[in-house]
């Protein structure tokens, strides 16, 4: 039988599992039936005990020692909760992308997504907005610039909505003649064409004031 590893590094996996943090879209690391068999066993002892606290360490002890004296057949039912749960996160991860890889290139002869309606306002305007006051920051541009196109009428915006949605049909011909010879690799989809509320607003001027830089 193969020796197990210490009760510590046990709990800890067990702690890594729950307290993970990072990308909230990311998949939660597979457990082992070790995992499984700790989890079980704090759910009954709070269904026993559920005003009494859990001692980690006493926890973490029996939960080692009753493992231990456990035969294989016991042992199974958590072992195949392991190998279930490695299905599961073996298939988020591909569902996720590339698991050590990073983020795969950006290939240059891809469409270009379309700009929405309110990008387009802003393109136009942000110049006017940065010569009528000199120094302004990004943040104040844009903000300026959520502010313009919230007082706009449905009228109004009309004309930049309307130059959207021929962008994002021309984007979408070009995605499909793109996916045609084999190159598209799941691109996000093209930027909603109507412009949005405020706070939509607010972050396609701060986007605009990036591209005002380049």
């Amino acid at each position: 039988m193969e020796s197990l590893p210490s009760t510590s590094k046990k709990m800890n996996f067990v702690l890594r599992v729950k307290m993970a943090k990072g990308d909230p879209k990311k998949p939660k690391g597979k457990m082992s039936a070790y995992a499984f068999f700790v989890q079980t066993c704090r759910e009954e002892h709070k269904k026993k005990n559920p005003e009494v606290p859990v001692n980690f360490a006493e926890f973490s002890k029996k939960c080692s020692e009753r493992w231990k004296t456990m035969s294989g057949k016991e042992k199974s039912k958590f072992d195949e909760m392991a190998k279930a749960d490695k299905v599961r996160y073996d298939r988020e991860m591909k569902d996720y992308g590339p698991a050590k890889g990073g983020k795969k290139k950006k290939d240059p002869n891809a469409p270009k997504r379309p700009p929405s309606g309110f990008f387009l306002f802003c393109s136009e305007f942000r110049p006017k907005i940065k010569s009528a006051n000199p120094g302004i920051s990004i943040g104040d541009v844009a903000k300026k610039l959520g502010e313009m196109w919230n007082n706009l009428s449905d009228s109004e915006k009309q004309p930049y909505i309307n130059k959207a949605a021929k962008l994002k049909e021309k984007y979408e011909k070009d995605v499909a003649d793109y996916k045609s010879k084999g190159k598209f690799d799941g691109a996000k989809g093209a930027a909603k064409v109507g412009g949005g509320g405020g706070g939509g607003g607010g972050g396609g001027g701060g986007g605009g004031g990036g591209g005002g830089r380049g």
